[in-house]
């Protein structure tokens, strides 16, 4: 709280004013300071992580089941945010290999083109893509891929490890 301080100054027979001195007390004032920053530290959210869903298959059941390479997009991440995509085999690809990047007119174009290809080659079938990281593709390559085929659609897709012969393919267009 506050006090008033008089101090008597008549020394040598004048009369001077008095001079009062305030003193205030903040103590009550820090207390309410830190109860309300602890009052709003405690009920306030803090920003919750995003995270992609992710579905992984059950270690149950047979992972073997043949899949015809005609359905089968694969796509080979690089270096310096590029792509390579093929459909088919390495071998015997129906579409060659193409390099690409992750603009619109990219990955997202070839990947509803292909689709568009599968759907009326197979009969209506859906087409599944094959999502293959190298060592020299960045972390964010395989989130835009993936956010690729959930804004395209593509409900099967499966994220696998890279061959030998992709990696050679990878090498020989410089990426």
């Amino acid at each position: 709280m506050a006090e008033l301080n008089e101090s008597p100054q008549n020394a040598g027979g004048k009369h001077k004013r008095k001079k009062s001195s305030t003193r205030i007390d903040l103590t009550a004032m820090v207390d309410l300071a830190f109860l309300l920053i602890t009052f709003f530290i405690m009920t306030t959210t803090l920003t919750k992580p995003k995270a992609m869903d992710l579905t992984m298959p059950d270690d149950e059941g047979n992972h073997d089941l043949p899949v015809p390479a005609s359905r089968t997009l694969t796509i080979v991440l690089g270096k310096d945010s590029k792509a390579v995509y093929y459909l088919g085999e390495l071998k015997n690809p129906i579409i060659a290999p193409s390099i690409t990047d992750f603009s619109t007119k990219g990955l997202r174009s070839a990947i509803i083109e292909t689709n568009k290809k599968v759907h009326d080659a197979s009969g209506g079938k859906t087409m599944i893509v094959l999502v293959k990281p190298s060592d020299k593709s960045q972390y964010s390559s395989l989130v835009n891929t993936l956010d690729e085929l959930n804004i395209t659609g593509i409900q099967q897709h499966a994220i696998v490890d890279i061959m030998p012969n992709d990696v050679e393919m990878l090498k020989q267009k410089g990426i």
